[in-house]
């Protein structure tokens, strides 16, 4: 008997054993994934829109690749008379200076890092030497330094903000997602935008075919609706 009661014990000790392993396993899991994925508070917060008391609204293009659909939007958006947003990858800066200057003559340049990673899966040093190494490509190509982030994917957390805002920037997302990057038709483009407009609104466009084709439309309705089209700096009244 005595036998048999030491085996259950030791049988009852390593099962609780093992249970807490695993229970500590899960529980760093769990912070580990909150850490990476939620947005954590931080004195450095995103801008979604800007004022809602002016009917303006802010066009943004993020470049990292398209760029051969770079010279016809901005053939229409001169023939339209209108200033957008284009956040600049540095990489793709330093492959097409040429077409970043084109894009720095008329419109506002932001900067959208310099290689695309994810950015809530690297440090902050990392994230900042992203910014900085952009907007030294910026600047060494065009004269101009770069004050607004857009982050890739749209990805923050708690060291993604400090990064920005330690940098000098101000992070910026959007309120109208116009999913262009899975090349809808420019009908679904144009839809996704009119139907959710209002005053202060940043629209998130990416260089493609359809956008293209969408841009002029788009365009003539929101400025019909009464929209005045323009940069993320002037709706958000710091320029």
């Amino acid at each position: 008997m005595r036998i048999y009661y030491i085996s259950f014990h030791y049988l009852v000790k390593k099962t609780i054993t093992v249970l807490l392993v695993i229970l500590a396993a899960f529980l760093a899991f769990k912070i580990i994934q909150y850490n990476l994925f939620k947005p954590a508070v931080s004195n450095f917060q995103p801008i979604y829109q800007g004022s809602a008391r002016q009917k303006k609204i802010a066009l943004t293009c993020n470049v990292v690749w398209g760029e051969e659909y770079i010279p016809q939007m901005l053939d229409i958006l001169k023939k339209k008379n209108v200033k957008m947003t284009f956040f600049m990858g540095g990489k793709w800066v330093r492959d097409f200076p040429d077409l970043t200057k084109e894009i720095a003559r008329f419109h506002e340049l932001g900067n959208h890092s310099y290689s695309h990673p994810h950015p809530t899966f690297i440090t902050k040093a990392e994230n900042i030497n992203e910014i900085k190494k952009t907007e030294q490509a910026v600047y060494e190509t065009t004269n101009i330094i770069t004050r607004l982030y857009a982050p890739p994917y749209g990805e923050f957390n708690k060291t993604v903000l400090e990064a920005a805002g330690e940098s000098g920037y101000k992070t910026i997302l959007w309120s109208i997602d116009t999913r262009d990057w899975q090349r809808p038709s420019p009908d679904v483009i144009v839809r996704r935008v009119i139907d959710k407009a209002h005053n202060g609104a940043i629209v998130l466009l990416h260089p493609t075919e359809p956008t293209v084709k969408a841009l002029p439309v788009l365009i003539e309705r929101l400025e019909k609706m009464g929209y005045r089209l323009t940069t993320v700096s002037e709706v958000l009244g710091i320029r």
